[in-house]
């Protein structure tokens, strides 16, 4: 199982941090993705990094802003979102895929529930 926290309300120029716990042992076998879905649109990749954390790779709109970061020891995944934006509005999402990453939210196994980043102008 996954659990993201971390959303809310942020006016635009601030920062957020998710985090995303998850309760399965092997977690670090796992590559996690961060994956976001806005009000009308489909979802898409923001981020993700390795099971070993030595891969890293952000999406266009997150590159320079946001950054992802994983600590095996306590099984969890975070994303460090800096100069918020309006467009960045969006439920978040964490996931977890076996081994090797992927930007493709198809092939990820295990997915989080979403918590909810609004950002205003």
């Amino acid at each position: 199982q996954l659990q993201a926290c971390g959303g809310g309300l942020v006016q635009a120029g601030g920062s957020l941090t998710l985090s995303c716990a998850a309760s399965e042992r092997t977690f670090s076998s796992y590559s996690m993705g961060w994956f976001r879905q806005a009000p009308g649109k489909e979802r898409e990749f923001v981020a993700y990094i390795s099971w070993s954390g030595d891969s890293l790779t952000y999406a266009d709109s997150a590159k320079d802003r946001f950054t992802i970061s994983r600590d095996n020891a306590k099984n969890t995944v975070s994303l460090q979102m800096n100069s918020l934006k309006p467009e960045d509005t969006a439920v978040y999402y964490c996931a977890a895929k076996y081994y090797k990453p992927s930007a493709y939210a198809h092939e990820y196994d295990y997915w989080g529930q979403g918590t909810l980043v609004t950002v205003s102008s």
